[in-house]
């Protein structure tokens, strides 16, 4: 018997493991667990859209006291909000030169380092007045323009139809009113009827639109001297002759304002042609943004306090900002907290409670205002412990930057 090769021996015991081997791979293979597959890759649900910084509420509050001026006159106004300091220095300065009219005024204007739609507002110093006696309702109008135009736009277009169908909104001496159709929208101007001769309307917000729809968020609404608070209808200022000083105006059909560049030129004698308007941050001093987008394309932070602003609605204290004190109390308290410190630019007791014994807003009714004036009143207290020394470490930063031409007047 031939006895079996040493080299066929390992042959058949390599064959032997090898099959030993797949059989334990294809027990493997079937006990795996199915887990053990790759997942399939996974797709992202689309992230939800950012909320609004102002909710409806909040813009039909903003907007109430200025939805009824003029188109032209609306879009100045919104405009020169986004900078609240150079308000408050036009507002003094106006107060302090009474005299200077027309050429003389336009001359003197060229001088000042404002943006040219504060500028423009010096030829109604009530306005100007409006503005800088309620600085947070103009702060906050003006951080609502910069984050949601087209909202504010159409906000101001939805309180101008209720007025309509209130029947306070019609025809008269003083304005014409047009309704017409731009592209798929009904669309309400205001429209001076002499285009020289402009009046600003007064009104209470509360009577014109009817019922108000949002206690929580009562109307602002503002009494110039001699205004009878609770008149059913509009009443009107003295018209004023604008010249060339009213450049802005509504585009109604894109949802923003826009630039008429010959009466721009001509005010502010100087020389550009893009018709579209863009805010200059140069011109807003040390006043944070609230909306987070705006600042970032403002170069700027938000700052942490802004949310804090709504406690201070409504409060009841005096505004007096003379000489250089209060121009650094308002600008630190801007630049410390947010909101602008007004137990650090103490002022001459013109009173923002509502009273009827002066040039004033309200919020609504008397039982709202008081509540209002209480809630800000406890809001201030802490302020004036906190908020003086947050004005005096915030510095005196100014508002810096020209008025006119393309870099002050806010070209884009």
């Amino acid at each position: 018997m031939t006895k079996p090769s040493t080299c066929s021996t390992v042959t058949r015991a390599v064959a032997s493991a090898t099959l030993v081997m797949f059989a334990w791979t294809g027990i493997a293979a079937a006990q795996a667990p199915a887990s053990a597959t790759p997942p399939a890759a996974s797709t992202a649900e689309p992230s939800a859209p950012a909320a609004k910084t102002f909710s409806q509420e909040e813009l039909e509050q903003l907007v109430a006291p200025v939805a009824l001026f003029p188109d032209s006159l609306l879009a100045q106004v919104l405009m020169a909000s986004t900078y609240p300091l150079e308000i408050v220095s036009a507002e003094r300065w106006v107060k302090a030169n009474p005299k200077l009219k027309d050429k003389a005024l336009e001359d003197a204007l060229q001088k000042q380092t404002w943006d040219a739609s504060v500028k423009s507002l010096t030829v109604f110093p009530q306005v100007l007045t409006m503005m800088s006696e309620k600085l947070d309702w103009t702060q906050k109008l003006g951080d609502a323009f910069l984050a949601q135009q087209a909202d504010v736009m159409a906000t101001a277009q939805a309180l101008r139809a209720k007025a309509v169908a209130q029947g306070s909104l019609k025809d008269s001496s003083e304005q014409k009113i047009i309704t017409e159709k731009v592209e798929t929208t009904t669309v309400i101007k205001i429209e001076p009827t002499n285009p020289e001769v402009v009046y600003v309307p007064t009104y209470n917000p509360t009577v014109v639109y009817g019922a108000w729809p949002y206690p929580a968020y009562p109307p602002y609404y503002y009494y110039p001297p001699g205004y009878v608070a609770g008149g059913a209808l509009l009443g009107f200022t003295a018209g004023v002759i604008v010249g060339g000083a009213l450049w802005g105006n509504c585009n109604w059909g894109r949802g923003d304002v826009n630039v008429n560049v010959n009466r721009y030129n001509n005010f502010n004698r100087t020389n550009v042609s893009n018709s579209n308007w863009q805010h200059n941050s140069q011109h807003r001093g040390a006043v944070p943004y609230k909306d987070q987008r705006v600042a970032q394309q403002n170069n700027r932070g938000t700052s942490a306090g802004a949310q804090q602003r709504e406690a201070y609605r409504g409060r009841s204290d005096g505004v007096q900002q003379t000489g250089a004190r209060g121009d650094a109390g308002a600008r630190g308290g801007a630049a410390g907290g947010g909101s602008f410190d007004r137990a650090s630019t103490q002022a001459s007791g013109r009173d923002m409670s509502g009273s009827r014994g002066g040039s004033a807003f309200d919020t609504g009714g008397r039982a709202q205002t008081t509540s209002a004036s209480n809630r800000g009143a406890s809001s201030m207290s802490s302020a004036r412990s906190g908020g003086s020394s947050a004005s005096r470490a915030g510095g005196g930063g100014g508002a810096r930057g020209g008025g006119g031409g393309r870099g002050g007047g806010g070209r884009r």
